[in-house]
């Protein structure tokens, strides 16, 4: 197993993430809502009615797949970040869904989100508060 970079004597895997994070979850809000919005279609239009819930069960599983699939969602393979365990591990199908949970839960609680990203913007390791709980970071991929 790896550990995780050392922020100090490695800072150029911690380099620019949190911004590279916000374009990642905008990339990422537009594939869901496209995808949202294709299953509305496809549902002759009843699917309209129900497009928030929709759009919170298709991201939460766009989520969980792509992360444990490439450690990253596609905005994050994008700007080049993924995410990585505690142990410096890529992510597998447990850690996905587990930060998945988390971003979850934070984005409905706005207190939460907002500690979250003045975590991201303070930190060593640049981590939200799911990060911080579970132990992972998002770095930006070797080149």
């Amino acid at each position: 197993m790896t550990a995780l970079p050392d922020p100090h004597y490695q800072a150029e895997f911690y380099a620019d993430t949190p911004v590279k994070r916000l374009i990642a979850w905008i990339v990422d809000a537009f594939v869901i809502f496209a995808m949202t919005f294709a299953v509305s279609l496809l549902t002759l239009g009843i699917g309209f009615f129900l497009f928030f819930g929709i759009f919170m069960v298709l991201g939460f599983a766009y989520r969980v797949i792509t992360l444990a699939n490439g450690s990253a969602t596609w905005g994050m393979r994008l700007v080049a970040i993924e995410l990585r365990t505690a142990d410096g591990a890529r992510f597998s199908l447990l850690p996905a869904f587990l930060h998945t949970l988390g971003y979850s839960v934070s984005i409905g609680m706005p207190l939460l989100q907002l500690v979250s990203i003045v975590l991201m913007l303070t930190t060593e390791r640049r981590q939200g508060l799911t990060d911080m709980v579970l132990g992972t970071v998002a770095i930006n991929r070797a080149a």
